[in-house]
């Protein structure tokens, strides 16, 4: 039995360790599969990112497992790049496979393990890499035999996989250049550092984000946090599309931290927000945004609009409605008008969207919007069972792009949650 105790590393060294599998040759696989996992953990901790390939594939070897490789996603997830180890990008002439179109993109999206050879002389398999719900990339390996042992030492490498990547991502300059896939500019750079994860799923709940354009990106950002059993969301879209814009955001998302962590009410939070950038841009600059508190345990909604566009709420994949609060204004304006905390019952299975303007009003050749009816028609036509919340997002967001030819006039950015109400075995797929 798993030792909730000991963290995600400790669960998947439990899983590697369990004999849960009948015959002797299906046990040994189960053996040397743990032993090997065991071995990698222990040597990665001083290891380095473009050590990892090469070390996933020995400890994999141990375990019969051949040809492996790791392919990481880039930022809009729309290609796999090899991790190769070798030079300043650790992908330079490395392979590289399309998310739409490829057996490789099939696996990351469905998150699911997919034969590519099949027959009795062995299979290559794609297996999706993932750290709970956030999808990192794909590991590719081939095997002898197809038994459910093999098949479960695969899911378990790759999630050994994604916790190394992790543990290695955040002060790696080849990592960065990597999922990248154009020019990234100063304010983007900026809000890239400081966003959380773009998914997260737990005590009852999924959250999904997304940004664009994911290059150039300015004023806009999205912010949550756990605390007990309250979800912390926030949603801000700062004035301007420059660089200052991108600092004005930085600024907003961190003054809302920093109160958030010594204990401020979501109306007092939006007010230490406000009060620190009218000292540092006086009221030249302003940030609209909503700032809002989940209770995941009984589904209560707590919410406050400072000048943003209402959240919507699906419920049923049908019931559509946009929640109502009075605004209190923009972030920085000194408007001084009276904040207003709102909220809401929210029912098990029901998703909130939180956005910025840029979703709605990207218009294409012709000058047509968008639109908030085509976004939540989107939503409700690919979140509906076939694809997961974090899939429904990257299809989400390649569709505005294409509406706007590939580049927009404006950042867009959703924020997506769904709170199950007790179902928490489906939170994973």
């Amino acid at each position: 039995m798993t030792n909730p105790s000991h963290g995600a590393r400790g669960r998947a060294e439990d899983r590697w360790c369990a004999v849960r599998v009948h015959g002797a040759g299906e046990r040994d696989v189960t053996r040397s599969s743990a032993e090997s996992l065991m071995r990698l953990m222990q040597d990665s901790h001083t290891a380095t990112l473009e050590q990892l390939p090469e070390m996933i594939a020995e400890h994999a070897a141990a375990a019969g497992m051949r040809d492996v490789a790791v392919f990481v996603v880039d930022i809009r997830e729309t290609v796999l790049r090899r991790l190769t180890g070798h030079g300043p990008t650790a992908g330079d002439g490395g392979e590289e496979f399309t998310v739409s179109g490829s057996l490789p993109g099939q696996a990351y999206q469905r998150v699911e393990l997919i034969p590519e050879r099949p027959g009795t002389d062995g299979r290559r398999w794609w297996v999706a890499i993932t750290d709970g719900v956030e999808r990192l990339g794909v590991l590719r390996a081939d095997t002898d035999t197809d038994d459910a042992s093999v098949q479960q030492a695969l899911r378990d490498l790759a999630s050994m996989t994604a916790l190394l990547l992790l543990s290695k991502r955040s002060f790696s300059d080849s990592y960065a250049r990597l999922v990248r896939t154009e020019p990234m500019n100063v304010a983007a750079e900026l809000q890239w550092n400081l966003t959380p994860p773009p998914a997260y799923a737990g005590n009852d709940a999924t959250v999904g984000a997304a940004m664009e354009p994911a290059y150039q990106v300015g004023g806009d950002a999205f912010d949550y946090a756990v605390a007990g059993t309250t979800l912390h969301l926030g949603v801000f879209d700062a004035m301007g599309h420059d660089t200052t814009a991108g600092i004005t955001a930085n600024v907003a998302v961190a003054a809302c931290r920093n109160a958030r962590r010594q204990g401020a009410s979501l109306t007092e939070t939006s007010e230490q927000v406000e009060q620190t950038l009218i000292e540092q841009f006086s009221t030249s600059r302003y940030v609209t945004g909503i700032l809002a508190d989940l209770d995941m345990g009984t589904g209560r909604l707590t919410w406050i609009n400072r000048g943003h566009h209402l959240p919507i709420l699906i419920r049923g994949n049908r019931w559509i409605t946009e929640l109502a609060c009075p605004p209190a204004g923009p972030m920085g304006a000194g408007l001084g008008l009276p904040v207003i905390m709102a909220t809401e019952q929210l029912e098990p299975g029901d998703r909130l969207l939180l956005y910025t303007d840029g979703i709605v009003e990207a218009r294409d050749k012709r000058g047509e919007e968008f639109g908030r009816e085509r976004f939540v028609d989107f939503i409700l036509r690919h979140h509906s069972g076939r694809h997961t919340l974090h899939e429904a997002l990257r299809r989400l967001m390649a569709a505005v792009m294409d509406h706007h030819d590939g580049r927009l006039d404006d950042d867009a950015t959703v924020l997506l949650t769904e709170w199950r109400g007790g179902d928490q075995q489906a939170l994973i797929p």
